[in-house]
């Protein structure tokens, strides 16, 4: 007998926290993507009732004012575009003097202060230096050295491999700051392999690679006006083609160029998928701890289920940590999904009823992208809940009885 009441008293202190939480609370201004700020308010029609994302599927997007030095001059984007590349630290040289076999001809690699350390000669700085000024400093320098005679042919400099370059990205961007697009493996470094050529074609280093090497363009991007800042000029490059699947400029990067990236107050879903501007995947993380499950590699959540493709939606990856499907007695599940609005910094917290977002015929409504760095994580149904609770009751119940009957025997 007091078993049973000890099992039904326990039972009615775990069921107490059966229940779903609170709804969790977020200021206003965190939303900044469809399918985001929707409540989980369920209508007579079985429908979602929520409103969207401020600014977000807005007909027109106005995008944040760029405000540039005075000093700097706009140009035409095919004009910078076209604007000789200079040397940078790492490109790799053939210098060749006229009636000179070893002593000064040979292969060189601009060094990481800029310098070219030409053997039995003194260090010049170079970098900044179209090939055309290298080749005039360089046979400046030697005639003065009285090293070679001053002929007009006497020195040549050939670019054999041209090296990534540092740039320095703002604005609309999931990762701003200095990156270095067109960076080689040891492996891949032409110079070493085939020997001397004349130029080098390096892909990396244009204005799509370093947008992608800053982790690529958020959805709320500007990216029909695009700023590159060379010197002192700018000019402004519409990068629509690469959204749209049209040619769009794609110009060479100079080491200290700036790129800045409108943002605009509007969310864009056609960036929010792999293009030459945005990362083909992004890494989110996973926590998915049931009953049937009681920990991450149990559930199938292992370090490759977080790397999913870019546009990739809240319902597909809670399929991909097993958060979906099963038996109908875990149906009443739920998830919870973390993101931050890169625009404010502050962190939102979404809360999804599973089954209705399975169910409900405009999921899309409060089905939100994945963006990179979210993370989810799903709660035990109700009914698994239930079971934990009895259970525990049965738990319980089990050890306190050799404590009553020593109890007893005791009296």
């Amino acid at each position: 007998m007091f078993k049973a009441v000890l099992n039904a008293a326990v039972a009615s202190l775990a069921l107490a926290g059966c229940v779903a939480g609170p709804a969790p609370q977020n200021f206003h201004s965190s939303a900044w993507a469809p399918g985001q700020s929707a409540p989980q308010t369920e209508q007579p029609d079985g429908r979602w009732y929520g409103e969207q994302a401020s600014g977000a599927g807005a007909a027109t997007c106005s995008a944040s004012p760029i405000r540039l030095p005075a000093t700097l001059s706009r140009v035409d984007p095919a004009a910078l575009a076209a604007t000789a590349l200079v040397l940078s630290p790492g490109d790799r040289l053939q210098v060749d003097v006229a009636g000179d076999d070893d002593m000064l001809t040979g292969v060189y690699a601009i060094q990481n202060d800029g310098t070219l350390a030409l053997r039995n000669f003194k260090s010049v700085h170079v970098a900044g230096l179209t090939e055309q000024q290298l080749t005039a400093t360089l046979r400046r320098e030697l005639v003065s050295a009285g090293l070679i005679r001053p002929l007009a042919s006497s020195v040549s400099v050939r670019t054999i491999e041209a090296s990534g370059v540092s740039v320095a990205i703002s604005g609309a961007v999931f990762a701003p700051g200095s990156v270095r697009p067109g960076e080689r493996s040891p492996e891949g470094r032409i110079g070493l392999k085939e020997g001397p050529a004349t130029g080098d074609a390096n892909a990396g280093r244009t204005l799509s690679a370093a947008i992608r090497a800053a982790a690529g363009v958020r959805p709320d991007a500007d990216i029909g006006q695009v700023y590159l800042i060379r010197g002192n000029e700018y000019a402004v490059f519409d990068l629509n083609g690469w959204a749209e699947g049209w040619p769009a400029m794609d110009p060479t990067l100079s080491a200290g160029d700036r790129i800045i990236v409108p943002e605009t107050d509007c969310f864009n879903d056609k960036l929010v998928r792999p293009t030459a501007i945005t990362q083909p995947g992004i890494r989110v993380f996973m926590s998915n701890l049931t009953r049937g499950a009681n920990n991450n590699a149990g559930a199938g959540v292992g370090e490759k289920t977080g790397s999913l493709p870019y546009g990739t939606r809240l319902l597909q990856g809670l399929v991909a940590m097993n958060c979906v499907g099963g038996s109908y007695m875990q149906s009443d599940r739920r998830a919870i999904l973390i993101s931050r609005n890169p625009r404010n910094g502050q962190s939102i917290v979404i809360e999804r009823d599973i089954e209705k977002l399975v169910r409900a015929i405009d999921r899309d409504e409060a089905d939100p992208y994945l963006m990179p760095g979210d993370a989810l994580a799903c709660y035990d149904s109700r009914w698994t809940n239930f079971r934990e609770a009895l259970s525990l009751a049965s738990d319980v119940a089990n050890s306190a009885t050799p404590a009553i009957i020593l109890g007893n025997a005791a009296n």
